[in-house]
């Protein structure tokens, strides 16, 4: 069954047909490009979305795909009715979309989950006995706080790649040479945007005889990611930051470690058999391929989705997708350096390559009254705080651990300095206009001000409705 309507791959040709070349390429089709928001200020005006790192938009495409699957909707592998073997040969025709979108080995194993938070505590979970990891401080909470049950060495901020790759070749020299270890590392950060040696610290690593994962959530979306010639052992991403909805991620990689391990979860469809003993209690017989750390029924909408997104990414041409990104990028950054007051976040320098992830504090202003004056006058929907990686933000803005800050709430009031960033993200999706905008308006506010009056309500900046009855009366 082909769930994609005649219609939408026609759209994906044109679409296609306009990106071939960067400098005119257009911006894919998602949700809600042309949503209205209302201004605190009065009037309306499209909604510019630019928190793609914490989720982008659904790619019209996908959204299509699973609309037209919907009606053959059925529970996967165990059902005799044909839409059941419909779905069954979804589920699985989309975990082989994933392997090819990921350049997977012949022996990898892709296992559905529910995000990259998921996927890496699936991982940890399966670790073997006396493991050692090695984590940078700089990743985000997902990859620096699953291993709990391990002994985890945290590596201090690089500044530069070099650097980190120096860092984990000391740190790994000095383990225990004779016991498992991992690396967890990002292919792109979440805070800067820039992109990681992938490569040459999977190089240390193996040479140290240790295994890596890449939290490839910030990497995946902006560019190709190809496990057999990186060379990582596994890979873990969202779907919902590679625009598909519906709370499905991926951890995909070799299968000895996932084989040996217990279930993630104990349930059917995990299990191969089970049976009573004659003491009373059980006897199962896990699964050895994927099926054992899925158990339960699973997330097939979210899995087509995702597998939805991985093919329309590949048609429309990460080359082209790339070269309008960076486009976008030297625009955004162009518009901010010529505002003194705005400080670019870096650990690698002005001229480290990076996704559509900047992130950045104004002089005189607290981020969450920044952040939220962009989105009540001008319809820009950003992200203000620690954006869940704590260490990172608290070591590029050289605060001390215990200033305030928390990811999303900050407590410090309109003006004051809070230990917060402004986080500006954008990808396929993203049209001129939006970006423009943003430059346009952070020039403005640092300019002019704020319009409107903003207080603190449960540890948010909110607009102030007080001024708003004030002016009517």
């Amino acid at each position: 069954m082909s769930a994609r309507p005649a219609a939408t791959a026609a759209t994906t040709t044109a679409v296609a047909a306009e990106t071939a070349d960067p400098c005119c390429a257009a911006p894919l089709p998602v949700l809600g490009r042309d949503v209205t928001v209302p201004l605190v200020t009065g009037g309306e005006v499209t909604y510019a979305a630019l928190d793609y790192a914490a989720s982008a938009p659904a790619l019209q495409r996908v959204w299509d795909d699973v609309a037209a699957y919907a009606p053959y909707y059925g529970s996967v592998h165990r059902g005799a009715g044909y839409l059941s073997q419909l779905s069954t040969d979804l589920f699985e025709n989309s975990r082989a979309a994933v392997a090819a979108f990921l350049g997977c080995r012949e022996d990898d194993q892709v296992i559905f989950t529910r995000s990259t938070t998921d996927s890496l505590n699936l991982l940890a979970a399966a670790l073997p006995a006396d493991c050692q990891v090695f984590v940078f401080e700089t990743e985000h909470h997902a990859s620096l706080l699953p291993w709990r049950d391990a002994r985890v060495t945290y590596l201090d901020a690089p500044c530069t790649p070099d650097e980190a790759v120096r860092n984990l070749e000391r740190a790994l020299a000095a383990r225990d040479p004779h016991g498992p270890a991992l690396v967890c590392v990002t292919g792109a950060s979440n805070v800067t945007g820039e992109l990681w040696p992938v490569r040459e610290l999977t190089a240390a690593a193996h040479a140290h005889g240790a295994r890596v994962v890449l939290d490839a959530a910030q990497l995946a979306p902006h560019h190709p990611v190809d496990i057999a010639e990186s060379d990582v052992d596994w890979v873990a991403f969202s779907g919902h930051k590679l625009y598909a909805p519906f709370g499905s991620g991926v951890l995909a990689g070799r299968a000895d470690w996932l084989r040996a391990a217990e279930p993630y979860l104990a349930g059917g469809g995990a299990s191969r058999a089970v049976a009573r003993r004659a003491d009373g209690g059980v006897d199962v017989e896990w699964h050895d391929t994927a099926a054992r750390h899925e158990a339960g029924s699973p997330n097939v909408i979210g899995a087509y989705a995702v597998a939805s997104a991985c093919k329309a990414l590949t048609e429309a041409g990460f080359e082209t997708l790339v070269a309008r990104e960076r486009y976008l990028i030297d625009k955004v950054r162009a518009g901010l350096a010529e505002v003194p007051e705005v400080r670019v976040l870096s650990l690698f320098g002005d001229d480290a390559p990076r996704v559509g992830v900047l992130s950045f504090v104004v002089d005189g202003w607290n981020s969450s009254h920044f952040a939220a004056a962009l989105s009540a006058e001008y319809g820009i929907g950003v992200r203000d705080g620690l954006f869940c990686a704590h260490p990172l933000v608290r070591t590029l803005l050289g605060g001390a651990p215990d200033e305030p800050g928390e990811c999303g709430a900050p407590e410090a009031a309109p003006g004051e300095r809070s230990l917060n960033a402004i986080r500006v993200s954008f990808g396929a999706g993203t049209p001129d206009e939006h970006v423009e905008r943003f430059v346009r308006a952070v020039r403005e506010l640092v300019r002019d001000g704020a319009r409107w009056s903003y207080r603190t309500v449960d540890g948010r900046c909110v607009p102030d409705t007080g001024a708003a009855e004030a002016t009517a009366a």
